[in-house]
């Protein structure tokens, strides 16, 4: 049964969304950043050759970086300023969560409320700038180095001065992303990271669209395999939804208390989702395995061929490659071990439990305090199981299909999932912004209807 939020939800109408000024701005605000991260994307770094980097990029097409170049929206092929997107961000929050829950220390700072949260997001800029600077520093060296190998000059004057500002370019380029990411979630709609990351996946689907279509036309791909991929993305999408849309909601009932009809007992219901992590355990075991594999990749190209570090570099690319087994094991891991991490901290079943009993709640048939505590814990094990094998399936299945099949389509699991998710995060936030415009054009009326009255 549909509750009365969801009802009004569906009862809003365009003339409702004309008449949210405030929702209005918000929107335009959030367009407005996401075009200037598009437009930086194609601002190149300061000495390089955008003809001759063309030319490089060639040579390096099929490896991790490719994966690494859709999530920045093409900016790492181009070698822009925002090259390395807000995966530094993305990975330097990933180090000081696990630290939070290893170390006393930050645990008891992130006890301390907003200031202690705001603390905790200073490390994660100072972490940023860090994890950037050392891979600014990989991929300046990897463009000398590479171009000196296939005989193409990226650089136009290599040296440590071009590496100095290449890495200053780019830590100013994903600190301004990681700023443009914070007003777009204070002053715009949705989640500011999720959106740029996913403006950077959507960037590239025209351009994954005309090699589908174009593979078709020269005969590469028949038509029913086409239809097949258009169809299969269509069913992720759907079961992406339905999975997303997915709860377990557990029953709360509070004391009896007295009523017109008499004494009733007020119920209540705790929705859990069954992804409780969203997109985040693919966009942190993604990141985690790309910032190595970059470096390495880079390290290839620079060490003697006949050195045993040569060996261990190219053997480690050779299995850690994008759609290899090891690296499909890997991610896969990854994705369950933070799905479980994440909704970990997301949700405390000891500090829920206390709650409820401090408020007088109670599952029936469970006692409050600890065996609520452990009920919670049960249940979120359980639906945590179902959700980790849910996004490692999705993540996972289609870009093997894609391999398996040698289909050109680069717009794999993971890219849609967090394309649906963010999609849908930021509906849902245009809705209650919707929502409250509507209560507040009802409380206007009461009041104008009370002060006639009188």
């Amino acid at each position: 049964m549909a509750s009365a939020a969801d009802q009004m939800a569906s009862s809003i109408s365009l003339s409702k969304f004309a008449q949210a000024t405030d929702l209005k701005k918000r929107l335009w605000f959030t367009i407005g950043a996401l075009i200037v991260f598009r437009l930086l994307s194609y601002v190149p770094l300061p000495g390089i050759d955008p003809t001759a980097l063309s030319q490089l990029s060639q040579s390096t097409s099929g490896g991790v970086l490719d994966f690494f170049n859709a999530f920045s929206g093409g900016s790492l092929k181009r070698m822009s300023l925002t090259a390395l997107g807000v995966m530094p961000y993305i990975t330097a929050s990933i180090v000081i969560q696990l630290a939070t829950s290893l170390s006393p220390t930050l645990a008891a700072i992130k006890k301390e409320g907003e200031s202690g949260r705001k603390r905790l997001n200073q490390y994660t800029r100072y972490g940023t700038v860090a994890l950037t600077a050392v891979q600014g520093y990989f991929i300046a060296v990897g463009l000398e180095t590479l171009g000196a190998n296939q005989g193409v000059q990226a650089v136009v004057d290599p040296g440590m001065m071009f590496r100095v500002a290449a890495v200053i370019s780019l830590i100013g380029g994903t600190m301004f992303l990681m700023w443009i990411g914070e007003q777009i979630t204070s002053r715009g709609i949705g989640n500011g990271m999720s959106l740029i990351i996913m403006a950077g996946i959507v960037a590239n689907l025209p351009t994954t669209l005309y090699n589908l279509f174009e593979g078709g036309r020269s005969g590469n791909l028949d038509g029913f395999r086409i239809v097949g991929i258009i169809v299969a993305v269509v069913a992720l999408v759907l079961f992406i939804c339905f999975m997303e849309r997915a709860q377990r909601r557990i029953l709360i009932q509070y004391p009896k208390r007295q009523t017109q009809r008499g004494m009733q007992a007020d119920r209540s219901h705790l929705p859990l989702k069954i992804n409780t992590a969203g997109v985040i355990p693919p966009i942190f075991a993604s990141s985690l395995l790309l910032m190595p594999l970059t470096i390495m990749q880079f390290a290839g190209k620079r060490v003697e061929s006949n050195s045993w570090w040569s060996d261990v570099i190219l053997t480690l690319n050779q299995y850690l490659q994008h759609g290899s087994p090891v690296y499909m094991l890997l991610y896969g891991a990854g994705i369950i071990f933070f799905s479980f991490f994440y909704t970990a901290v997301v949700f405390n079943p000891e500090e829920t439990a206390d709650n409820l009993k401090r408020y007088g709640g109670f599952i029936p048939g469970i006692r409050p305090g600890k065996n609520t505590e452990i009920y919670f814990d049960y249940v979120l094990t359980r639906i945590t199981v179902i959700g980790a094998g849910y996004l490692a399936i999705i993540c996972l299945l289609p870009e093997e299909l894609v391999s398996m099949l040698q289909i050109p389509f680069y717009l794999g699991g993971t890219s849609l999932l967090i394309v649906v998710n963010v999609t849908m995060d930021t509906v849902t936030q245009i809705q209650s912004h919707l929502l409250a415009h509507q209560y507040g054009d009802l409380i206007k009326k009461s009041k104008l209807k009370g002060g006639r009255l009188r």
